[in-house]
């Protein structure tokens, strides 16, 4: 286990990186309805500009760094990586997140060098179902986060019920 100030320094790491990546999202959101909808050709444009400045200088270092700690965060605190469900799901919701994020970023990528061509950017796809999943994703591994509930997996149950089995023996 970690020491407590050590623990409560990573904790607050990974608050202020999730919710970070949370807000990105939001924003990001917003500039993809602009986007999709938005009927002023310069205004689609900086959408699509301000989107791919999102994506690659705050969602994706936000999403990293919010995984890489909330492992370390894990890991390091009596909850643990396997011990409970809500821990799991949580794992499995971000790190399938930043899995889609990582294919998009190139999406993204793409659709912002048409929209600043010659070309109509109204007429470019948004990715709207993308940015509306990731903001609903992220918004539940929060609700996760703050109500934890109960649950043990079968790993978990084992560690509470027989801590000696999974200890390695001294000299093994």
């Amino acid at each position: 286990m970690m020491p407590p100030r050590l623990r409560k320094l990573i904790l607050t790491t990974h608050i202020a990186s999730s919710v970070g990546w949370l807000g990105a999202v939001l924003a990001y959101l917003a500039l993809d309805v602009t986007a999709a909808f938005g009927t002023d050709i310069p205004a689609v444009r900086g959408a699509y500009a301000g989107m791919d400045v999102l994506v690659r200088f705050a969602i994706v270092p936000l999403a990293g760094a919010s995984v890489v700690i909330g492992l370390v965060n894990a890991l390091g605190t009596p909850w643990g990586l396997l011990r409970h469900y809500w821990v799991l799901v949580k794992l499995i919701l971000t790190v399938a997140a930043t899995v889609v994020l990582l294919i998009e970023s190139r999406t993204v990528r793409a659709l912002t060098a048409s929209a600043l061509s010659d070309a109509d950017p109204r007429l470019l796809p948004a990715t709207l179902p993308h940015s509306i999943g990731g903001a609903t994703v992220l918004v539940i591994a929060t609700i996760l986060s703050v109500y934890k509930p109960r649950g043990l997996t079968r790993y978990g149950w084992r560690r509470r019920t027989h801590p000696q089995r999974l200890r390695p023996r001294p000299g093994s």
